[in-house]
């Protein structure tokens, strides 16, 4: 996933903003989806999207911060998923070098 946010130390960072991708993984039991191909049986992909979007838009300081809110909101919103891996990636960081990204995974 892929959003314009602002995120970071520097008051610039919050005030103008940058690019962000993230990586999130659900361990889920799809047994019974796999069978019945019922979406109400599994996770809603769409709902989950909107769920990052969301805590994407609140600007966070650290990485580590935002990641724990994926984590954390995804967890909370669907009881089925059983454990998240999140990966927050800053794309081309103002660290004072070229830099394709930094990232935090959680």
């Amino acid at each position: 996933m892929e959003f314009y946010a602002h995120h970071g130390c520097f008051e610039e960072e919050r005030k103008v903003g940058t690019w962000f991708q993230v990586d999130l993984e659900m361990t889920v039991d799809t047994a019974n989806a796999e069978k019945s191909d019922n979406l109400d049986e599994t996770v809603n992909y769409a709902e989950v999207y909107l769920t990052v979007k969301r805590e994407m838009s609140i600007p966070s300081k650290l990485l580590e911060n935002v990641a724990y809110r994926i984590k954390t909101a995804v967890l909370k919103a669907y009881p089925s998923v059983e454990k998240v891996r999140v990966k927050v990636r800053k794309l081309n960081p103002p660290l004072g070098g070229k830099m394709k990204s930094v990232a935090v995974e959680i």
